[in-house]
């Protein structure tokens, strides 16, 4: 029969890294829950609640009201944790390289109108042809993804903000839109950055079609390029020339997006390799252009078509804004485009991303009706999620990792969250066997050597909590 192998790279990854989050919690106490709860995500196999992991770790028998006072603001200060996961993430990223961070809201469903933040929205599990409506709790999620290997990329998160509708049930947080919360984002990230002394780092920032927002054109933060896509009848202008006045906004109207595609001449062919595979696209190049109501921006327009095989059918023409660089007169491409347009095919791993946290860690299942416990149990798992890929990264890069057990399948091309989690839990449980000991066994292993010493005197120490 074969046995799932323990990783202790991959301990000695998440132990340096939970020891590097440790300066975040002002009480050692609060930070050895923290560790447990961090292994009850991984080992609970229903859903996450609190009472799930608890009992998953077997701590049946003891108070459990300290544990959901962990996500308090104070016990669980998630701004200091999202600094010290910026300041890991950097580790990986040199000072002339590009810092890539994607952009993206999701929802979290919740069953009660009387919870922080919840709101009546379209339902994302209803049939494309109705609807509907669910109460659900809406969120802003900016994560870094991993400098590019064979490419393949990862996204690791980086800051979870409510963007709570107007309707919703507040308390505490404001009313924000998604592109108003990724405003805040990546003010917070500059901020953050200069305070680490890497306020020289480009930062590029990919959106979907909800962050093609006026506001976010108007007010973009220096040092960031913004590359979103657009709609295809999405109306733009040239730059006025110079026999057209000084005091003049706008030039004349540039070709709509679908116009663009539709023309015959003018394409560039380019070959990208992303995720293992190589693709064939068309692209053409528009600009300086400017939409109406951000004039001080200029921006390019990039349409992408996919080359198809003779006879098969082509891809959906895309296209997409990305903020100018240079200076008046003088405005160019920030970036190569093929550089662009790979980092543009990257942006779908936010969304993987989404499905992992909901199906595998349980996004939104803690039980909480405090407002900031609303609120913090969310941020909570998106940390774990980040603690635990990251860990795995700094083990494995992102294609050197274990193959999966079986015969039939040999894995792909770089190693899936499945993998993660299986690692994780046939290095915990040991004997690869369900165990239902205490929670010292259950950390540390009937021999001590399951996790690292860093890890096993954070949990020996559980028993006197």
């Amino acid at each position: 029969m074969a046995r799932i192998p323990q990783d202790a790279g991959l301990m000695a990854a998440l132990a340096a890294l939970l020891q590097h989050f440790r300066a975040a919690f002002r009480q050692e106490r609060v930070f050895r829950r923290v560790v447990a709860l961090l292994v009850g995500e991984v080992l609970a196999l229903g859903r996450h609640t609190v009472t799930q992991m608890l009992v998953t770790l077997g701590w049946v028998d003891r108070d459990w009201s300290a544990w959901y006072r962990v996500f308090r603001k104070r016990r669980l200060p998630y701004a200091r944790l999202a600094y010290r996961m910026l300041q890991a993430v950097l580790e990986h990223v040199a000072d002339d390289e590009l810092f890539v961070v994607v952009g993206d809201g999701t929802t979290t469903p919740r069953s009660s109108r009387k919870m922080e933040g919840v709101g009546w929205l379209p339902n994302p599990q209803g049939a494309p042809f109705q609807r509907g409506l669910r109460l659900v709790q809406r969120w802003f999620h900016l994560a870094w993804l991993t400098p590019p290997e064979e490419g393949y990329s990862r996204a690791i998160p980086l800051l979870w903000l409510p963007a709570f509708t107007p309707k919703a049930q507040r308390r505490r947080h404001p009313v924000r839109t998604e592109g108003q919360a990724a405003r805040v984002a990546l003010y917070a990230l500059r901020r953050a950055l200069r305070r680490l002394g890497r306020g020289s780092l480009r930062v590029l920032f990919l959106g979907d079609g909800r962050y093609d927002y006026l506001a976010l054109w108007r007010s973009l933060p220096p040092g960031v390029i913004a590359l979103v896509r657009t709609a295809k009848n999405r109306r733009l202008y040239f730059l006025p020339s110079a026999d057209q006045g000084r005091r003049r906004k706008y030039g004349d109207a540039a070709p709509r997006p679908q116009e663009v595609w539709r023309e015959r001449r003018g394409w560039r062919h380019l070959t990208l390799r992303v995720r293992g595979r190589k693709r064939h696209l068309q692209v053409k190049v528009l600009g300086p252009v400017v939409r109406r109501g951000a004039p001080e921006r200029p921006l390019f327009l990039i349409v992408v078509r996919g080359k198809g095989r003779r006879g098969a059918p082509r891809r959906q023409p895309l296209a997409f804004l990305v903020s100018a660089a240079g200076a008046p007169g003088q405005w160019t491409l920030p970036l190569p485009v093929e550089t662009l347009l790979f980092w543009a095919w990257q942006r779908w791993e936010i969304e993987v991303a989404h499905r992992e946290l909901k199906s595998q860690l349980g996004l939104g299942e803690k039980q909480s009706w405090h407002p900031e416990g609303v609120v913090r149990s969310v941020q909570w798992s998106a940390w774990v999620y980040g603690v635990l890929v990251l860990a795995g990264y700094r083990a494995w890069g992102l294609t050197k990792g274990p193959r999966p057990p079986t015969r039939w399948w040999q894995g792909g091309g770089r190693w899936s969250f499945n993998t993660l989690w299986r690692t994780y839990r046939a290095t915990w449980w040991g004997g690869h066997r369900f165990r239902s000991d205490s929670l010292e066994r259950w950390l540390i292993g009937e021999d001590g050597s399951a996790l690292p010493p860093s890890l096993r005197g954070a949990a020996l120490g559980m028993a006197r909590l």
